[in-house]
């Protein structure tokens, strides 16, 4: 993927590469229709509305209902993504993709959950998996903390990613601004991965809970002291990072303690 901004990549021809990758899957495809109303609208919108564009013209030109398009989709998406890479390399364009599980799908949780689990191997769930959190917020948590055991790191990275109160670029989940407890058994059991795609979700995930909680971030973080692997301490320093730059004492201490 050659650098350029990236809303532009999300244009007629990500639309033809897509429809290239569906063919083979459904020959009866309308091509030139599907690339037609991409290219004529995208000019003037921005990343997110790119994406859903071609999320929304995916619905329109694909058959049937909503799981026998999925079903289309996802045999375009290749083998899993072996690297520690996100939606910004080579994957990119399984965006809309997963833009239209994340709107055509929530009536039909297992399939999209399922889907979800395809997708963030190869790109990321991050941003669908949210709107699922708010509708089915018991089913989706225990499903969060079945892919913290997994042992796939993508699943393990979404399990932390996809909960974060404040993920950048993504609607807040004001239920974990409110009260955050409810993702801690899922960062308990990822505070010493060695992936350090995890690790850094981990700890962010940790800082956006901090932001709006910080006694009981405190007390989550102080409850895995002392830190028993150098993968914990990075996690533990990393997420106290806004606290160390605002010179708060406890987390200096916690910092300082955590290499002796």
């Amino acid at each position: 993927m050659a650098y350029k901004q990236l809303k532009l990549w999300f244009d007629g021809d990500l639309a033809q590469l897509l429809a290239a990758k569906i063919i083979p899957v459904y020959p009866k495809f309308k091509t030139k229709p599907f690339v037609d109303v991409i290219a004529e609208n995208v000019a003037d919108l921005e990343l997110k509305d790119r994406v859903e564009l071609i999320a929304d013209a995916l619905e329109d030109h694909l058959p049937g209902d909503y799981p026998n398009q999925l079903g289309i989709l996802l045999q375009t998406l290749g083998p899993p993504n072996p690297n520690e890479t996100g939606m910004f390399k080579e994957f990119y364009w399984l965006m809309p993709v997963a833009k239209f599980v994340e709107k055509y799908g929530l009536e039909h949780f297992e399939a999209s959950v399922n889907a979800m689990a395809e997708i963030t191997q190869r790109s990321t769930a991050e941003y669908t998996i949210r709107p699922y959190l708010e509708r089915y917020p018991k089913q989706m948590l225990k499903q969060m903390l079945a892919w913290a055991k997994s042992d796939s790191f993508h699943l393990r990275r979404l399990a932390s990613e996809g909960g974060r109160p404040k993920l950048p670029w993504g609607p807040k989940l004001q239920q974990f601004i409110d009260d955050p407890r409810p993702l801690f058994p899922i960062l308990i059991l990822l505070r010493d991965d060695p992936k350090k795609f995890v690790q850094k979700s981990v700890a962010n995930c940790l800082n956006d809970v901090l932001k709006d909680n910080e006694d009981l971030g405190r007390e989550l973080i102080e409850s895995w002291l002392p830190a028993t692997s150098k993968n914990r301490k990075w996690i533990v320093k990393h997420a106290l990072r806004n606290q160390l730059k605002a010179e708060k004492a406890w987390a200096e201490d916690i910092v300082a303690n955590l290499y002796h």
